[in-house]
């Protein structure tokens, strides 16, 4: 089989010299290519560009998944009058994939009665049988609309990141509609997102014969760093990767409910003498809590947080209602002036309840600051770092951490299990927002691609072009290349096309 790759490598032959990909449920080929988003919003609904096919097929990708908003070819909001010219501009698009030979996949990102993004749908599709039967119309009229074309060409991608609903229920409710295109178009190629926004394979999905897409978006901290449509994405710290597993949620020592290694203060060992200040960013504090640091067991700072209402030294002031407590975001940062010779550092909360830590950092006289994310994990044991100084780039380490081989158990896993027992499986979104640092970005999609490139499964960046892609994407820390009136990321498309 000719792959693209070779294709464009030998000049880039017309699409019809292309071998395409065989394509079936229980086998997904390693498609790799993008999410193209003309149709990802009703306020934003364009025609698809065909600079875009030509470019994926130029560079040697093969497939395209087209995230869009039912909306778009409605006519006067009516949800059972369909825009012509609006599926025209649908129909455009599968015609390029035929010229360009990429694969396109149709995914309905916002269904009738479904949607992961603002604003809600007015109707539930997993309970309301009106929303139902509107939502198998639609994919009917795209299956009529597509009858005969070939699997290796196109897909349907039901509904992006199906969440809030049972597998019984989401196998119950996509039953019918998969029932409704396969009577227009028996063979059509059927693909679901996996549950709880795609990290969950739906087993029962099996006797239907679909597969099934994974998300590539672990940890979040590093895909949707600063991410401004996700609920704290300004508060996450700088990623790093790979990324050392570190607790910062701290308890005082007597409260009830906890596992005893929760209650421990959070340690920092290592050449500690090597820093002049300690930096803590509290973020969440609950109620009251006082909070001690220690230097070979002897204090030297301390400080008493105390929640309330209106201003104070908080960002936001939060009530509680269930505990009639307030629980106030800080997300603030603390210097704390180290002593000379100090070998080991504690920081505990001693009286109160609670409080979160999101960073801890080391500065050094010459102002050189050494920081590591701390996670916010209940009932577990606050983070034992070690500070190695001379260790470029991964000054903190601890007893756990996050690497390519936790992805591939913890993020792999359970679509190797659906994959074993049958069901074909791809990457159908994945990518880094561009205020993730760059050199990190690209070590952790290394890791993403080597796995499924050892599993076999194929992949789509969100997106080709934007904030996660390798064209005008925006970052500070990249020295764009001119490419045909595109600013492309060189390093990330040459990573890309390794794999």
């Amino acid at each position: 089989m000719l792959s693209l790759t070779l294709a464009c490598a030998a000049g880039c032959q017309a699409a019809d010299e292309v071998t395409w990909m065989p394509a079936s449920w229980n086998h997904l080929p390693r498609w790799r290519g993008f999410n193209l988003l003309e149709k990802f919003q009703k306020a934003s609904n364009k025609p698809f560009s065909e600079k875009d096919f030509q470019l994926i097929h130029k560079l040697g990708f093969n497939f395209v998944r087209l995230p869009m908003d039912y909306r778009c070819w409605l006519v006067d909001g009516d949800w059972e009058r369909f825009d012509e010219k609006c599926l025209a501009e649908i129909d455009q698009a599968v015609e390029y994939g035929k010229q360009y030979g990429v694969h396109v996949m149709i995914n309905f990102h916002r269904a009738p009665g479904y949607t992961v993004a603002s604003p809600p749908e007015a109707k539930s599709l997993w309970s309301d049988a009106e929303a139902q039967r509107v939502c198998a119309l639609h994919w009917a009229t795209f299956a009529k609309r597509y009858r005969g074309i070939p699997n290796e060409r196109l897909s349907f991608n039901l509904f992006n990141e199906p969440a809030g609903v049972s597998e019984a229920d989401y196998v119950k409710v996509v039953k019918p509609i998969i029932e409704a295109i396969r009577r227009e178009d028996p063979q059509r190629l059927i693909v679901s997102d996996g549950l709880q926004w795609g990290t969950q394979p739906a087993m029962g999905l099996l006797d239907l014969q679909v597969a099934q897409a994974t998300r590539g978006y672990a940890p979040m901290g590093i895909t949707h760093y600063k991410a401004s449509w996700i609920s704290g994405g300004d508060r996450l710290p700088v990623p790093t990767w790979p990324h050392v597993l570190a607790n910062g949620l701290l308890v005082e020592p007597k409260k009830p409910g906890m596992p005893e290694e929760a209650h421990k203060p959070l340690t920092l060992t290592g050449p500690v003498a090597e820093a002049k200040t300690l930096r803590l960013t509290v973020d969440v504090v609950s109620g009251r809590a006082k909070l001690v640091v220690k230097a070979d067991g002897q204090p030297v700072w301390n400080k008493d947080f105390v929640c309330g209402p209106g201003q104070g030294e908080w960002k936001e002031a939060r009530h509680m209602a269930q505990w009639n407590i307030y629980q106030n975001i800080y997300d603030k940062a603390y210097d704390i002036e180290l002593p000379a010779g100090a070998a080991k550092i504690e920081v505990g909360v001693e009286s109160g309840d609670w409080l979160t830590l999101t960073k801890l950092a080391l500065v050094r006289a010459d102002g050189t600051t050494h920081e590591v994310a701390l996670s916010n994990d209940w009932g577990k044991r606050p983070a034992e770092l070690t500070y190695q100084p001379a260790v470029a780039g991964a000054p903190f380490s601890s007893t756990t951490k996050e690497d390519g081989s936790t992805l591939r158990q913890q993020v792999c896993g359970p679509f190797v299990a659906w994959e074993k027992a049958g069901g074909g499986i791809m990457v159908g979104e994945w990518g880094a927002f561009s205020f993730t640092p760059h050199d990190v970005v690209l070590r952790w999609m290394e890791d993403c691609l080597r796995n499924w490139q050892e599993l076999g499964w194929g992949w789509a960046m969100w997106n080709f072009r934007g904030g996660f892609g390798i064209f005008d994407s925006g970052r500070r820390d990249v020295q764009y290349e001119d490419y045909e009136g595109l600013k492309l990321d060189r390093k990330m498309l040459e990573l890309i096309q390794r794999y």
